[in-house]
């Protein structure tokens, strides 16, 4: 839990990835909006207490997945409350760290897969809100290191995000040295098996994913990481499901691809359960299953379901978010004809040698 400063109100938290249910997630956006509305009346828009409740609201809209919505609540209460409490105060850090993560989500978060002529899973970026959120997130580092110190889970939290956003921005090494120095002191000072200790493993375990010799040590953390979530937080939690699908990513990448289908396939499921059919989660893990599908040739399958991920982007993140573009990028190679794949990763192949 954030400090609150004092605030009768306390700031929920939540990760980057923490989903929830389609009319409950609707239900807790409903609720905090009133509480927001109720507070602006009778106490002002900018006392600590109103904005306690916007920055609950804030992280209500993105675990419905309503990023942009997030976004400008988040960039609207991080002004007031550097303007009333000051740029150093925990409560203004908590909601400099909640836009970064709008930000992120905003821009596509990194680990979504799209295709290529070469290889059809790689990672989107949307570079103006995941090079804000990097911005934004090593000023909350540093302030946060220098006021609660190195190994405050709120310091800890500030360094595990913006990993995420060193990630996106193509800065691998930094990332995963970042990565590798929090999840030891996650260890360290919360344990092996504490909620954020395992956020830090997988985000570590998609970190080494981009590094090709250290595959099987990203499987190895991977596989780790899903068995304690699922024994700490369940099988369906959000942030289970979300190891779940980076697993499958490493095992594609290693060539278990039936394997990588089973998970896949089983997540899914659960997130249309828990989620519904249109949470931007959901549609996440349904684009991951595509993936595998192709790599296991079923060329039909993954282009049926692609269709169906892309109608329901469009509709619920718009035509201009990544992961729109992701699906449409991704439609137009499955209705490529197969020889001229094969040409044109070679020719990719013949200028990645050359």
């Amino acid at each position: 839990m954030l400090f609150d400063g004092g605030s009768l109100a306390r700031t929920r938290r939540r990760g980057d990835n923490a989903g929830m249910a389609g009319d409950d997630g609707r239900a807790q956006v409903q609720l905090d909006e009133d509480t927001l509305a109720r507070r602006r009346r009778d106490l002002g828009e900018d006392h600590p207490d109103t904005l306690a409740a916007a920055s609950n609201l804030a992280v209500s809209l993105r675990a419905a997945g309503e990023y942009q919505a997030a976004r400008e609540l988040g960039e609207d209460t991080l002004a007031r409350r550097r303007r009333v409490l000051g740029e150093d105060h925990p409560d203004t850090l908590a909601s400099a760290d909640g836009l970064a993560i709008s930000l992120r989500a905003v821009g596509g978060l990194p680990g979504t897969l799209t295709s290529s002529a070469s290889n059809p899973a790689t990672i989107v970026r949307h570079p103006s809100e995941h090079q804000a959120a990097r911005e934004l997130g090593e000023d909350t580092l540093a302030r946060r290191r220098r006021v609660l110190g190195e190994d405050h889970p709120d310091t800890l939290a500030a360094a595990s995000g913006l990993a995420i956003s060193l990630r996106a921005v193509g800065e691998r090494q930094a990332a995963r040295e970042l990565n590798e120095d929090t999840l030891a002191r996650r260890r360290r000072v919360l344990g092996e098996d504490h909620p954020d200790t395992l956020a830090s493993a997988d985000n570590l375990a998609v970190g080494l994913f981009a590094f090709p010799e250290q595959h099987q040590a990203a499987r190895e953390l991977g596989e780790d990481t899903l068995a304690r979530r699922r024994r700490v937080l369940g099988e369906d939690h959000p942030d289970t499901l979300t190891s779940a699908d980076n697993l499958v990513m490493i095992l594609g990448r290693v060539g278990e691809h039936r394997a990588a289908r089973e998970l896949a396939e089983d997540t899914l499921a659960r997130r249309r359960r828990v989620l519904g059919e249109d949470h931007p989660d959901t549609l996440t893990s349904a684009f991951i299953l595509a993936s595998a599908l192709f790599e296991l040739g079923e060329h039909q399958a993954a282009k049926e379901l692609n269709e169906d991920i892309l109608a329901r982007r469009r509709r619920v993140l718009g035509e201009d978010h990544p992961d729109t573009g992701a699906s449409a990028t991704f439609a137009i190679f499955l209705r490529t004809p197969r020889p001229l794949l094969k040409t044109l990763g070679w020719v990719s192949r013949r200028r990645r040698a050359g």
